[in-house]
């Protein structure tokens, strides 16, 4: 006979357990999207570099990416990540499963109050 109340049960997870789990399947999947674009900048564009031989503002596309390509794609690539997990992050926060500062609160706030938390609980010499 199955239970008609579910939140008897101890089996299922969490809120917080789910959405850890999403926060880590999102990361997860950046992290190798931006893996595989990072190999393809970096060692596809090198290895195909004699047959991307056409003109890129004046110079060979393949000396171009050799001299600024991979550095500024390289850099986009840390802007995007960080500018996504901001978000993923903030996802995490507003359900519950993130401290508030990585939301983008002000975490002083807690901070001072944790603070005065633990004095309040110190033992006195």
């Amino acid at each position: 006979m199955l239970p008609t109340d579910l939140s008897s049960r101890t089996d299922l997870p969490s809120p917080e357990d789910i959405a850890h789990a999403r926060h880590w399947r999102r990361t997860s999947r950046l992290t190798a999207a931006l893996l595989v674009v990072w190999f393809a900048v970096g060692f596809g564009v090198t290895w195909f570099a004699r047959d991307l031989d056409f003109p890129f503002f004046g110079w060979p596309f393949s000396f171009w990416v050799a001299a600024q390509g991979g550095v500024v794609a390289f850099v986009v690539l840390i802007a995007i990540y960080a500018w996504r997990m901001a978000r993923v992050d903030r996802a995490l926060a507003d359900a519950g499963g993130l401290p508030v500062d990585v939301s983008g609160r002000d975490a002083r706030d807690n901070r001072d109050a944790r603070d005065a938390r633990d004095l309040r609980r110190a033992p006195r010499r």
